[in-house]
């Protein structure tokens, strides 16, 4: 009886474990390597696998406890049924409460970035420090000053734009915008990989949620130590990126010296040692 038991109890957890998945249940992607006290938890930005960190990562594995995340219906990972900034923030919150991490470090590149920034804000007592690799606080506001999010924002049209492309049509759209993005051309097709291996609906979702995201009064709640490293082109507009910034009392602001928005490839021995002067 006490067998049939464990058995019967065996299963209904299978069950459960299953109906949370279909249920949409944040299911969290998570590479776990290292060892350490120190946890560093890596966020990758648009469209892109937690891979942009393998060479990032191989510089702190051997002394730090590294979690390299990949989020829900990006580069093969299941999608769930909601990808907005704030939804995406709270999966990543949940998942170092559910498992006890001490205080980790959060780096976070591109809408990675915001992630990083939304975290810090909302739980300012979870984190250790920020890095923010190439993101601003409200990337809608460089282009549109007046900018304001809206309330009730339609994504409709962005999902389908996103849905309507064929593979091959979605495919030659990131090739040939990827070159503005990053100046090591040899990357540019691994990238376009995530992208096409990613769900077109959370694309077209996430991309349009981070459009509507200001956090430019959220980020006077991070107390956290927090690194900026931004792109060569924003030294060019300095005072419109610290007006950006002007609300995170204490962040350290360095632009590149060259490349373009991947910093971690186009500039490594510079973005290397900054954060790693960051960290340590």
């Amino acid at each position: 009886m006490k067998k049939i038991n464990a058995i019967l109890i065996t299963l209904l957890f299978v069950m459960l474990q299953y109906h949370l998945v279909a249920q949409g249940i944040p299911t969290l992607n998570a590479n776990i390597c290292g060892k350490g006290n120190q946890t560093i938890i890596f966020i990758p930005g648009f469209a892109c696998s937690g891979d942009v960190w393998k060479e990032t990562v191989a510089g702190y594995e051997k002394s730090n406890r590294c979690i390299v995340l990949t989020m829900p219906g990006i580069a093969g990972v299941p999608p769930l049924q909601t990808a907005t900034i704030s939804y995406w923030e709270k999966i990543i919150a949940d998942y170092i409460i559910d498992h006890k991490i001490d205080h980790p470090i959060i780096v976070g590149h591109s809408m990675g970035g915001v992630l990083a920034l939304t975290l810090a804000a909302d739980h300012p007592d979870l984190v250790s420090k920020i890095v923010v690799v190439d993101a601003l606080p409200c990337l809608s506001a460089l282009s549109n000053p007046t900018f304001k999010t809206k309330e009730n924002n339609d994504c409709g049209s962005t999902i389908a734009m996103m849905t309507g492309m064929n593979d091959d049509q979605f495919y030659n759209m990131q090739v040939g915008m990827l070159p503005r993005l990053v100046a090591d051309t040899t990357r540019v097709k691994t990238i376009a990989h995530w992208g096409i291996t990613s769900d077109r609906k959370t694309l077209g979702e996430i991309y349009c949620d981070f459009q509507n995201t200001d956090v430019r009064e959220k980020i006077t709640e991070i107390h956290c130590p927090t690194l900026v490293l931004l792109e060569p082109s924003f030294a060019n507009i300095k005072p419109a990126i610290e007006e950006q910034y002007k609300n995170l009392k204490g962040a350290q602001l360095m632009y590149a010296a060259k490349g373009l928005h991947f910093i971690m490839y186009d500039d490594m021995e510079w973005y290397n040692k900054q954060l790693a002067a960051f960290i340590k």
